[in-house]
């Protein structure tokens, strides 16, 4: 068996995001940071988060994810009909069961609309496809044993439910974790984290004050129906995550499935982007430079490149200067702490950067994920 090594992807992107408004606060305008001693445009992390969880089923069996839902007890009632049609007058009593068997509080929703009087945990869960079809074998399992399951579960009931959230976790579990307040021994630790992306230059914030006219309104009547404002800004985003290829596979349990992880997990952070006012403002880009590097000791975030903000210049672009010095800060910190990369990979859509090439090796997207695979399937080999 190979020696075991710990094993980091970093992720640097670099994104230009036009006038928009992707990730709002509660007064409705673009979420922002002071950062370096000026105002910046920011991204949270869990905007970015969902976003790559619903491109996860693009990129990832489903039967491999997982939902995260206040109606768990609705889908494992369904599972159980699906395998039991003749159980379907107590199915909703036995799904119950079995997730309250887990510690969760289950209770009615008090929800406006169809959920209404639904069966509902008292927060939002994530849980496995995986999980929802065993917590029904389980519950068909103790209907046919003659088991009561209209009373507190027992010893060995808590104990086989708490079974199927010990096993192999599904991957979207795996990256981002799972905390179950009222069954704090289900949860599981993220094996990824995503920073809040921030601007490498400094935003101004900026409204759209906007009119709507009434297309049958009469003719003596001309003004606008409707009179509004939204916020927006623009600007270069700087974005980083950091992956513990290690962790991912002690969840999995799978050399396959971990790669085909991890690799999803570095394509959605890539490509996705979180879709606030996207009608208004069409402002799906993709990141203009991505740097991937493979670390063997730890994740390493290199937002310092950009604590003085970039400035425009004639002739150099924000984005084309803010790549410049990601390099440079990258050769940096690669020098003073001897902190060099297993292997890493930039993808640009403009011109080389020298300065990045300089620690990476300059590819396109295809190879890089073809590459970065086959990296990690060498460095787990042997794991299993």
């Amino acid at each position: 068996m190979k020696e075991r090594t710990t094993m980091f992807i970093d992720l640097y992107d670099l994104q230009n995001v036009p006038p928009s408004n992707i990730n709002r606060d509660d007064t409705g305008s673009p979420k922002t940071a002071h950062y370096g001693g000026t105002l910046r445009s920011r991204v949270s992390s869990q905007a970015w988060k969902r976003a790559m969880r619903e491109m996860f089923p693009d990129l990832l069996d489903s039967s491999r994810l997982g939902v995260r839902t206040k109606g768990a007890v609705s889908l494992i009632r369904d599972a159980i009909i699906a395998k039991r049609p003749d159980l379907a007058d107590d199915a909703e009593m036995l799904a119950k069961c079995a997730l309250s068997a887990t510690g969760v509080d289950v209770r009615e929703s008090d929800r406006a609309g169809k959920d209404k009087g639904t069966l509902a945990t008292g927060y939002l869960i994530f849980i496995a496809h995986r999980e929802i079809e065993q917590l029904a074998d389980v519950a068909i399992g103790w209907q046919d044993s003659g088991i009561d399951v209209t009373g507190k579960p027992s010893a060995a009931m808590k104990k086989e439910v708490g079974a199927v959230f010990h096993g192999t976790q599904a991957v979207d579990i795996a990256l981002f974790g799972r905390m179950l307040a009222d069954a704090p021994d289900l949860n599981t630790d993220a094996s990824a984290q995503v920073a809040h992306a921030i601007s490498v230059d400094t935003i101004t914030p900026e409204y759209d004050y906007f009119t709507a006219v009434d297309d049958c309104a009469s003719d003596d009547n001309a003004g606008a129906a409707m009179i509004d404002t939204v916020g927006f800004n623009s600007s270069t985003l700087y974005r980083y995550a950091t992956l513990d290829v290690d962790s991912l596979y002690e969840q999995l349990r799978d050399v396959t499935a971990a790669v085909e992880g991890a690799a999803a997990f570095v394509e959605a952070f890539i490509r996705s982007m979180p879709t606030g006012k996207q009608n208004a403002f069409a402002n799906r880009t993709l990141p203009g430079t991505c740097v991937v590097m493979l670390r063997d000791a730890q994740p390493i975030n290199v937002v310092d490149a950009f604590e003085d903000p970039v400035r425009g210049e004639a002739g150099s672009s924000v984005s084309r200067q803010a790549a410049v010095r990601l390099g440079r800060k990258l050769k940096l910190v690669q020098d003073a702490y001897g902190e060099q990369p297993v292997q890493a990979w930039n993808v640009t859509t403009d011109e080389p950067v020298d300065e990045l090439d300089e620690v990476s090796a300059h590819v396109t997207f295809p190879a890089l994920r073809s590459e970065l695979k086959e990296a990690l399937t060498q460095a787990l080999s042997g794991r299993e």
